[in-house]
């Protein structure tokens, strides 16, 4: 499983041996042919272990997932998943009942959470400005009154905190997570071009992550799979519900880093990957041909976000300035309300040479409060110089 998996042909090697003759007793009598063994290959990987052991303190005992990517090159730097277990009990010739039952347990700690598919919550607004910017239908200088909820199509759409919050901008709406803006943003540029700019952003596809048997796809919902999963057709409510990131939308927390990437190297979706490569770094990444303004506005409203917004508690004085985006997803579990907390962040906000995505499942807590706070920890022991 896991590198050993992904490598095995180059980390077995090749057997060596000799072919040789021998006589009715078993005496040999000549060599025919030798073979030489092959070493296996060592593999050098991308793991900064300093980090590795930060995300996992970090992520403590939650179920949820922590991923740290260099957002330049796609090096991941640390990968945690919570609960997890030790592969070394299926190398006893019997399973304990005790191990067994841990691994049946309903924290499904055979699930790899960083790589497997929840809602992103309003992380996703990055794909909708962008959307919106890339649509020509809005411009950087956009201005749009914001209200405690929006009606559409008879449905009752509401802001998170149920007021509004004035007249914003696209730098204002991801400061302050404005609901309602991204649910005009969405209704203006409709369905198909939202769902176009989330597949190139690289959702609803596996990364190219080495771990492709473990790495799920998630889910980018449309008119076609809305029509053979519910037999309707897509509406302006779907819309508008993909548009911070609820519904039927599914994403990964590794996928969710790649979509942070964009911003944060300017316009590139990169290919996450664990074996270390001291060549060039534009063949993990491609251009995604954005304005130049887009991303501005997309940096500018990150960096929003921190220094004044949802996520103000990461400003420290002791490390560069971080740019990120909180994010809440409704969920339950068993019946009761239980949110996912998402904060997905880079540093230093001007040339970023981290990025770290916080994923805790049902929680139960905000982004800025359960999530931030542990790519926070995992940024500190990055050692960045401010």
């Amino acid at each position: 499983m896991g590198v050993e998996k992904a490598y095995e042909k180059l980390l077995r090697g090749e057997w060596g041996g000799q072919q040789v003759e021998v006589d009715g007793a078993g005496r040999p009598l000549r060599v025919l042919g030798n073979k030489q063994a092959k070493a296996g290959q060592d593999l050098h990987l991308t793991i900064d272990l300093k980090l590795q052991i930060a995300a996992e303190k970090a992520l403590g005992n939650r179920n949820g997932a922590i991923v740290a990517l260099n957002p330049n090159n796609g090096e991941v730097l640390a990968l945690v998943s919570h609960p997890g277990f030790d592969p070394n009990i299926f190398s006893k010739q019997k399973l304990s009942q005790k191990d067994w039952d841990n691994l049946q347990s309903d924290d499904h700690p055979l699930v790899n959470r960083a790589l497997s598919a929840f809602p992103p919550a309003s992380t996703f607004k990055i794909v909708t400005t962008t959307a919106a910017l890339e649509s020509g239908k809005f411009s950087p200088n956009t201005i749009l009154q914001t209200y405690g909820s929006l009606t559409v199509g008879g449905t009752t759409f509401g802001e998170w905190n149920h007021a509004g919050f004035g007249p914003l901008g696209f730098v204002g709406a991801m400061q302050w997570s404005s609901d309602t803006f991204f649910y005009q943003i969405a209704k203006a540029i409709g369905g198909p071009t939202l769902i176009e700019w989330t597949r190139k952003y690289g959702f609803g596809q596996k990364t190219g992550f080495e771990f492709t048997t473990e790495e799920a796809r998630g889910l980018v919902p449309d008119d076609n799979w809305k029509r053979k999963a519910w037999k309707i057709p897509w509406t302006v409510g779907d819309s508008i519900n993909m548009s911070i990131g609820q519904g039927a939308l599914q994403t990964t927390p590794l996928q969710v880093g790649v979509m942070f990437a964009v911003p944060a190297n300017g316009g590139y979706r990169i290919k996450p990957h664990l074996l270390k490569d001291n060549g060039d770094a534009q063949k993990w990444r491609t251009s995604l041909n954005m304005k130049p303004e887009t991303i501005k506005i997309l940096r500018e409203g990150l960096r929003k976000v921190v220094s004044e917004g949802t996520a103000k508690a990461l400003n420290q004085p002791d490390i560069p300035p971080i740019a990120g985006k909180t994010g809440t997803a409704e969920a339950w579990k068993r019946g009761i309300k239980a949110n996912h907390a998402w904060f997905g962040g880079y540093a230093p906000a001007d040339k970023p040479e981290i990025l770290v995505v916080a994923f805790a499942e049902h929680s139960g807590g905000g982004g800025g409060s359960v999530a931030a706070p542990m790519v926070l920890e995992v940024i500190k022991s990055a050692g960045l110089k401010k």
